[in-house]
């Protein structure tokens, strides 16, 4: 099975082992770092004690052979621990992108509500990374960890009071910079709130430019981004004074502490309790500290925006899904006859509804309200207040939410199109298999193109099916990207397809070709279309009208059209 096709929680659990193994290993490489950085000022001072000697040259050159033999294991030492550091790192973030990514696409749903689509890539990029480099914090810190006790052990056999002033002061420090990560915390937690907002913010703004463009209003959203973005700005400045003095006074306190130690070993030397060699050793280990300590000092930072991000990823991929997990797999063959009985929800009002297996029905309606709530149920995208929907006799709550996407296509009219070419927006899982969707189409998507007069499309791109359409289709005209949208349904090819009005950007001849080409393309396997065009609901081979939430007329187009002055008001006027 591979990762794609994971669950988030699998994905996350089966990344633990390896990640611990990671941590471990570049921990163990960079306490040897470390173990050898504290060795180096205690090795100089045996060098510079056998040199002042000078009884014994044998001595003083084997020291200095082990001095090189220790610089050449820091540096191995050293890259080795900070690959695996690196790796770990970005291994967990790609993981917490894979978990979010499967949370966000689970046929569930849930995870998008409340969030702009720009707030979800802000998680699933800024927050994951942010929470993966956790793991080079805490390898890092444990290095720090290392070399600090090695320190004050090295400095404890040169003297009992430089070794407990280490041992002592140490936790304390960690205490005090863990004190002052708090405020940081919570203000890059505010950041990344307001960051991601102002992605959102952003994202839809250039999703809908043209809307924008033909209204007018450009300049007004121009100026509702630049609020948002002074927002996100005034919190990434606050987080930033936060980390600044975060880091200044943690810095302050380890030059302090520093001070003291030399200060002391100083005196210690004066008084003859230190040799000159222990003395360097001492000063020389005291510097060493520095490093440590100020790596303490980031590790705070890290942690405390890690710890914020965390907390964003954690709510994403515990978000409540949107409708119940059913268990029971969708029964093959299907049939494909769909039936509403009681179903309450959004403008729908104790709607009862037969949908036969086989035929093309249309349903037109009085209230686009009635139609975005019907679409919602047949998608599973939310269950009903009230009453209950069926697949086949089955109700949509006992079936698998992944089986029954499969089963049941809703084809929005506002469906996105991707960035890439129109071959690969047709045929998206044949891209996915291969790579590619560039080559030739098959018979399937040549059928299904001509059906939805995509085909035609096509010829008029300088490249036919091989051309690039741009993000979101943005190179397309309204008419054409529908009929891209159209053809992609079509070719999927689901035993039952829904589609929503789509024909509203194309002439009335195109309309019409569309139409002749949808019923013939269907024939045979449940096809539902809502939409108030006369030249789709012609074609079907039964029309329902919704009127006030319920069912207010039932008969072909032609019958209703003379016969009932609702259903003329809503198709004709």
């Amino acid at each position: 099975m591979g990762a794609g096709e994971l669950s988030g929680r699998d994905v996350l659990t089966r990344s633990v082992k390896g990640q611990l193994r990671r941590v471990a290993l570049g921990s163990a490489l960079g306490s040897v770092h470390q173990l050898g950085e504290a060795l180096v000022p205690v090795l100089i001072g045996v060098v510079i004690d056998q040199a002042v000697d000078g009884q014994n040259a044998g001595r003083l050159t084997l020291w200095l052979g082990v001095l090189a033999v220790m610089y050449v294991t820091l540096s191995w030492s050293f890259r080795l621990g900070a690959k695996a550091g690196e790796r770990g790192a970005e291994e967990a973030a790609h993981t917490l992108r894979l978990a979010i990514v499967d949370r966000v696409l689970d046929a569930r749903g849930g995870a998008e509500e409340g969030r702009l689509p720009g707030e979800l890539a802000n998680v699933a990029t800024e927050d994951a990374k942010r929470v993966g480099a956790v793991n080079m914090a805490l390898m890092s810190g444990i290095w720090a960890i290392s070399g600090v006790t090695v320190a004050a052990v090295a400095l404890l056999l040169t003297s009992v009071t430089l070794g407990l002033i280490v041992l002592l002061g140490t936790p304390v420090l960690l205490w005090l910079g863990h004190l002052l990560s708090k405020p940081l915390e919570r203000r890059s937690e505010a950041e990344q709130d307001k960051a991601a907002h102002a992605s959102g913010v952003a994202a839809d703004l250039v999703a809908g430019l043209r809307v924008l463009k033909g209204l007018g209003a450009q300049d007004a959203a121009v100026e509702r981004y630049r609020r948002t973005s002074r927002v996100s700005l005034a919190a990434t400045l606050r987080s930033a004074r936060a980390e600044s003095w975060q880091t200044g006074l943690v810095l302050a306190l380890t030059g302090g502490f520093i001070a003291l130690i030399a200060l002391v070993g100083g005196r210690l030397a004066l008084d003859g309790s230190l040799t000159l060699g222990q003395l360097v050793s001492a000063v020389g280990l005291a510097l060493f500290l520095l490093g440590p300590l100020e790596t303490f000092a980031w590790v705070n930072a890290e942690l405390a925006q890690g710890r914020a991000s965390a907390a964003r990823v954690a709510e994403v991929l515990a978000t409540g899904h949107a409708v119940v997990d059913g268990d029971d797999p969708v029964a093959e063959p299907v049939r494909g006859e769909l039936r509403l009985r009681g179903v309450r929800l959004g403008g729908l009002d104790g709607l009862d509804l037969d949908l036969p297996a086989g035929q093309l029905t249309g349903i037109a309606v009085t209230d686009p309200a009635g139609a975005e709530a019907l679409l919602r149920c047949l998608g599973r995208e939310t269950d009903p207040e009230s009453g209950s929907v069926e697949l086949d006799g089955v109700p949509l709550t006992r079936l698998d939410p992944a089986g029954l996407r499969a089963a049941v296509l809703v084809a929005a009219h506002d469906a996105a199109l991707f960035e890439g070419s129109l071959a690969a927006n047709v045929t998206p899982d044949e891209e996915s298999e291969s790579g590619t969707a560039d080559a030739e189409p098959d018979l399937r998507t040549e059928h299904a193109m001509a059906a939805a007069r995509a085909d035609e499309v096509a010829d008029s791109l300088p490249h036919g099916i091989a051309t690039g359409v741009g993000e979101g289709g943005r190179s397309l005209s309204g008419g054409q990207r529908q009929r891209v949208l159209l053809a992609r349904a079509l070719r999927a090819g689901p035993p039952v397809l829904v589609v929503h009005d789509p024909t509203t950007a194309v002439d009335t001849v195109t309309e019409a070709r569309i139409a002749s080409g949808l019923r013939e393309f269907r024939h045979g396997r449940t096809t539902i279309v809502v939409t108030n065009s006369p030249a789709l609901l012609a074609v079907t081979d039964h029309v329902i009208l919704l009127d006030a939430g319920r069912v207010g007329a039932e008969g072909t187009h032609a019958d209703l059209v003379r016969t009932d002055a609702t259903y003329r008001t809503a198709v004709l006027a």
